[in-house]
């Protein structure tokens, strides 16, 4: 066995942990064990020691900002403080329950679940949950189909879904995928919905009408009750698109000003971790008229004790099982531990906090009046370029460049967690970056451990494993 180990560095290169990179190549004999194309006359593999590699790990992440070093105002992403309590609630051992045990050796389970799907109604204004899709955008789709088999048992084939221009992109993604034709829809001079626009759009082949409210600028749609009725007097149906939830918490729900479907994000509105990929829950409710439709299993309570049952037209599964346990867990005890009244002051909060954010900083906001967040404009500089900087100020920049009905739109949401000290750090920073020269918008970031990157050589040219850094081109 042959050693070759060897540490790498690259003047040209900025990699704060390259010289930490070690490997072992490794001769390897396999003659006659396997077929010659599965085999390979060496291997390299890392070759650390578990100091080495337990400095690393710890240094690496005390290079990585979190909501639990600051806050992170994304506009339209609601990234809340993921409060502690519910990993240990989650993390009870208790609460590890084979899925496939019989429904009465899992009575607390199935309660808990039916207890989320009651809480997740109550709050919405919806009639029946499913707890079933993994993520929001799982979410939306599950609910599209849900239109899609109403209007099917109806006879009623429709071919188009109408969805803002400033939705999110999922909206339009999820429509597409159910096989919809998508009519966009232009947003009049306030930012809302344009009514007159909207009366053209909508026909008997209208099958749905998405939309968040409040919208992407955080303007709640004043005609909301008129635009139910356009679209229900057409015999569509009304989604609800449950990113901007966290803005009425507790204080107007869905169900009530006519929505018949809707989705909701509980990595936003009810502080469970965001993915990076997962796990998540995006639950879906309806009204009573399409219950029938929704995914199976679901969980209701009898005489006996709960258990599963499979809607009478049920669109089938979606995910397996009742969805990602653990995460809906947290939701409930998120809910739970906050109670009625604890809700409509996160929402109240999250909306002061936004309002408060924008009233401090020297960036224009041209659509309001906004709820939870707002979307500033950088004018004649470039808001990227803005936010790279603010990094440098020690603060997580928001959402950029969108919706594109702001130019150099800066969207921020700070959510209800942070405090006013907290609002005027970001405050600063906004002011600071936006005043900053040329150069200094144009190379910064500087005091990160990740500075600027080539973006567009990033996304063509990946580098993905840890064996490629410090080679050469």
């Amino acid at each position: 066995m042959n050693f070759d180990q060897a540490r790498f560095s690259r003047d040209d290169v900025y990699e704060p942990l390259l010289s930490e990179k070690d490997s072992t190549t490794v001769e390897v004999d396999a003659d006659g064990v396997l077929p010659d194309d599965l085999t390979r006359d060496e291997l390299t593999l890392p070759a650390l020691s578990e100091p080495q590699l337990a400095r690393h790990y710890t240094r690496l992440s005390q290079m990585n900002y979190s909501v639990e070093l600051g806050p992170y105002p994304l506009g339209s992403c609601t990234m809340k403080y993921n409060p502690s309590f519910t990993e240990d609630v989650a993390g009870d051992p208790r609460a590890a329950v084979h899925p496939d045990r019989s429904d009465r050796t899992v009575q607390g389970t199935l309660g808990l679940l039916h207890g989320l799907q009651e809480y997740l109604a109550d709050i919405g204004g919806m009639d029946a949950v499913t707890l079933q899709p993994p993520a929001g955008a799982a979410g939306e789709f599950t609910g599209i189909l849900i239109a899609k088999a109403y209007h099917e048992a109806r006879d009623d084939d429709r071919s188009e879904i109408i969805i803002p221009a400033s939705a999110h992109g999922t909206n339009f993604a999820s429509a597409a995928m159910a096989g919809y034709d998508v009519v966009e829809l232009p947003s009049d001079e306030d930012g809302r919905v344009d009514i007159e626009a909207l009366d053209a759009a909508i026909s008997e082949e209208t099958a749905a009408l998405m939309l968040t409210n409040p919208n992407t600028l955080g303007l709640f749609e004043r005609d909301i009750v008129e635009i139910a009725d356009m679209v229900h007097e057409a015999g569509g149906l009304l989604y609800y698109d449950g990113a901007n939830f966290n803005a009425l918490l507790g204080r107007a729900r869905p169900g009530d000003m006519g929505f018949d479907i809707m989705h909701y994000n509980v990595h936003k509105t009810f502080a469970t971790p965001h993915g990076g990929g997962g796990p998540g829950a995006g639950p879906v409710g309806v009204v009573d008229e399409l219950a029938e439709y929704l995914p199976s299993p679901m969980v209701r309570e009898t005489a006996a004790g709960y258990e599963q049952y499979e809607p009478e037209s049920s669109i089938g599964k979606v995910h397996g099982f009742a969805g990602n346990w653990l995460v809906l867990v947290k939701a409930y005890a998120y809910i739970a531990r906050l109670g009625d009244e604890g809700l409509a002051d996160a929402s109240a909060k999250a909306v002061l906090n936004a309002n408060y954010l924008a009233s401090q900083i020297d960036l224009d906001v041209p659509y309001g009046p906004f709820h939870h967040e707002f979307a500033a404009t950088s004018g004649d500089r470039d808001a990227a370029d803005v936010a790279k900087r603010m990094l440098d100020y020690g603060v997580h920049p928001p959402t950029t460049k969108w919706p594109e009905l702001v130019p150099e739109a800066m969207l921020t949401e700070p959510t209800e967690v942070e405090d006013k000290a907290s609002l005027d750090d970001l405050a600063h920073a906004f002011n600071a970056a936006y005043a900053d020269s040329d150069e200094a918008l144009e190379t910064a970031p500087s005091k990160t451990s990740a500075r600027r990157i080539d973006q567009v050589s990033a996304a063509r040219n990946p580098r993905l494993s840890w064996q490629s850094l410090g080679d050469e081109e």
